[in-house]
């Protein structure tokens, strides 16, 4: 099933037409604002499948869209986000690029492709693309951004850009949790261990315990010597995430 998902949406995007400028935004005619209507519903509802990882009817959608209007840039983008998914690392290179040649300010588009060419090890072109999508003074979500360029910062062993970033984002938006625990566990790497106890502790006042709040947990508490909270921390781990990775760390003894 996999194949037939990927080829039958390769063959798609591939009778795209060449780029065009769509910054204006401006439908020129009727008939063009029926199709920019039409590719837009598409891709939202390939959006929301995609969310709930049903690929096979994102991709349907996805094909809707492009039939609308092939020149609709946000199609490609979340195109791109399901063969990130698939592994079809070609495929989603190909469609994100797309997507930002029909737009060069699509800055959900650079952070997507930003965050894809991060995990694949390609960490500068990935800071660049981040670097592009706050360039765009319309973007909303610049703080998504900055985190995720913080996060691929650290994976490239440049700890002070990291920090840097992820601090600038806690800024534009104080209380995300998912930001605040990205910056005590890099705290914690640190051996900044009372500002990552303090990070953590504001996590815990936004959020539910998740695996890798817990596992930080238990290795800051091991860290500190509060061998109580540390089997606390241990004893949640097990009980709500057993499966997790960080609970085979665990059992593991596989703190570091």
């Amino acid at each position: 099933m996999k194949k037939w998902i990927v080829v039958g949406a390769a063959l798609l995007a591939g009778c795209a037409g060449q780029p065009v400028d769509q910054s204006s935004g401006v439908a020129n005619t009727q008939a063009d604002s029926d199709k920019l209507q039409r590719a837009r519903a598409f891709t939202d509802l390939a959006g929301a499948y995609y969310s709930r990882a049903q690929y096979k009817i994102a991709l349907d959608e996805l094909r809707k869209a492009i039939t609308a209007d092939n020149r609709y840039g946000p199609a490609y983008n979340v195109y791109g986000l399901i063969y990130m998914d698939l592994d079809e690392d070609k495929l989603a290179e190909d469609n994100f690029r797309r997507a930002i040649d029909l737009d060069r300010n699509d800055s959900e588009a650079h952070n997507n492709f930003g965050w894809f060419l991060c995990t694949r090890g390609r960490y500068k072109e990935g800071l660049e693309q981040f670097s592009a999508a706050l360039q765009n003074p319309l973007y909303t979500r610049p703080e998504q951004a900055m985190t995720n360029a913080g996060l691929c910062a650290e994976k490239s062993g440049d700890l002070g850009l990291a920090e840097a970033n992820l601090v600038k984002s806690l800024k534009l938006q104080p209380d995300n949790p998912n930001t605040i625990l990205k910056l005590a566990a890099l705290n914690f790497h640190q051996d900044r261990l009372p500002d990552a106890q303090r990070l953590l502790d504001r996590y815990s006042e936004l959020a539910k315990p998740s695996a890798e709040s817990l596992w930080l947990g238990v290795r800051l508490q091991r860290k500190l010597g509060n061998r109580s909270q540390e089997a606390a921390y241990g004893l949640q781990l097990r009980k709500n995430f057993p499966d997790s990775n960080e609970a085979r760390l665990l059992l593991a003894g596989q703190y570091e």
